[in-house]
C-alpha cells in the first residue's frame, strides 16, 4: 500500500471545500427549489462566468487552464471492466464545464476511482485536487452571498 500524507491532506481539504461550497450554494439560492435539496450548479455558473473568462490570479488562471487542458476522466464500466474515458461534458457554458470537471474530480475521488487504499496516479490527482480547491475558492469569493455561506 502506498503511503502519501500529502494527498490524504489535500483530498481531505478538497472534500471539505466541495462540501462547504455546495452548502453555500444551496443556502444563497443556487438550487432547484422545493423538494430535494440539490445544487443548481448551471445557475451558479452563469453568475461567476466572469470569474472564468477572466482569472483574476495566475494561480486561477491556471488551475481553469490545467483543467481543460488535461479534464479528469469519467469511469465507466465496459464489458464488464472498470475503465477511464474521456468524455467533454454537454453543459451551457464555460464555467459550467469547468464545474462538471470539478464535480468529476470529486466523484472520482469519493466513488473510488483514484483511490482504493492507495493513490492511482498520483502525480495526477495532485494537480486536479490543488487546482479543484482553487476554482472553487476563488468562484465562491466572488459571490458575496455564497462567501457568507460558506464562511457561515
Amino acid at each position: 500500500m502506498t503511503q502519501n500524507k500529502h494527498l490524504d491532506d489535500l483530498a481531505c481539504q478538497f472534500f471539505q471545500a466541495f462540501s462547504r461550497t455546495e452548502y453555500a450554494l444551496k443556502a444563497a439560492g443556487y438550487n432547484n427549489g422545493d423538494g430535494k435539496a440539490e445544487v443548481n450548479w448551471t445557475k451558479f455558473a452563469l453568475v461567476v462566468e466572469n470569474v472564468i473568462a477572466t482569472p483574476s490570479s495566475p494561480e486561477l488562471a491556471e488551475a481553469i487552464n490545467f483543467i481543460f487542458n488535461a479534464p479528469p476522466k469519467k469511469q465507466v464500466i465496459v464489458a464488464g471492466n472498470i475503465q477511464w474515458v474521456a468524455a467533454e461534458p454537454t453543459a451551457n457554458s464555460r464555467a459550467d464545464t469547468l464545474f462538471t470537471y470539478v464535480r468529476r474530480v470529486r466523484n472520482n475521488l469519493f466513488h473510488g476511482g483514484k483511490f482504493n487504499g492507495h493513490w492511482f496516479e498520483p502525480e495526477r490527482s495532485e494537480p486536479l485536487l490543488r487546482h479543484s480547491l482553487a476554482i472553487l475558492s476563488s468562484c465562491v469569493e466572488s459571490v458575496p452571498a455564497v462567501k457568507q455561506a460558506y464562511r457561515g
